[in-house]
């Protein structure tokens, strides 16, 4: 199985790694940064890997099965046992980590008040959405307006965001740690958890923010119905 580095260090903007294989125009490395979608609910990094002198576009990376395809515009030069150096679009991704960490919040604050689990989400460089059951309150939309604006005043608090791992078994006694619905952490025997002291605990696999200072101001795009366990909200990034 591939080495995901950007679960040891969400901010490792460039690495090296050793072709293991290529095929149908995918590059699959022994070691990669690259965060593959749909892995974590974040779309894919992108960047580039540089190998023989030459830099090599990385559209896309994919998540298959435990392995990750690095879809290039060119996989000429990549051959098995060749060592290449990826580099990150750092921009993209340190966006998309910021969101990642409020929807966290969001998610802890949901399911604080009203027990409500995730249904459904994704996010994107310039937009991120989450689905929620809120089957058990009457007015979905002000219970997801008032959760939002209690997230956004929390990640103002710069709280440590503290990544660790435990034994599967001891993690899954954690309160609240699993909260998508129909969904437990994968059969592994150790489990990457990512806390928010004080505030959420959840077994993840993505990249985060080190504290929730960084993620700045957030704004509520909209607020859709997708059924009655499927309550949508949007949000972006606040520019400056």
């Amino acid at each position: 199985m591939v080495e995901l580095l950007f679960q040891r260090d969400s901010y490792l903007r460039e690495f090296e790694a050793r072709v293991v294989r290529v095929e149908d125009g995918k590059v699959y490395l022994d070691r990669t940064a690259f965060h593959p979608y749909p892995h974590g609910g974040l779309d894919s990094d992108t960047g580039y890997l540089e190998v023989g002198g030459r830099r090599v576009r990385v559209s896309r990376a994919v998540y298959e099965d435990g392995d990750v395809a690095h879809v290039v515009e060119d996989a000429s030069p990549f051959k098995p046992g060749v060592e290449v150096r990826g580099v990150i679009d750092w921009e993209r991704r340190y966006r998309m980590m910021k969101l990642h960490t409020f929807s966290h919040i969001l998610a802890a604050v949901l399911y604080k008040e009203y027990g409500a689990l995730v249904t459904g989400g994704h996010i994107a460089p310039d937009k991120a959405r989450d689905d929620f059951d809120l089957s058990m309150v009457s007015d979905w939309k002000k219970a997801l307006t008032e959760a939002f604006e209690k997230s956004r005043e929390i990640a103002k608090r710069c709280i440590e965001v503290k990544v660790y791992w435990l034994p599967r078994e001891e993690a899954l006694k954690i309160e609240g740690l699993v909260k998508l619905a129909n969904k437990l952490p994968p059969s592994v025997e150790v489990l990457r958890i990512v806390e928010i002291p004080g505030v959420d605990i959840q077994a993840d696999g993505g990249p985060h923010v080190r504290n929730t200072c960084e993620i700045g101001d957030v704004e509520l795009v909209g607020l859709e119905s997708k059924g009655r366990k499927k309550r949508r909200i949007y949000y972006r990034l606040r520019e400056e």
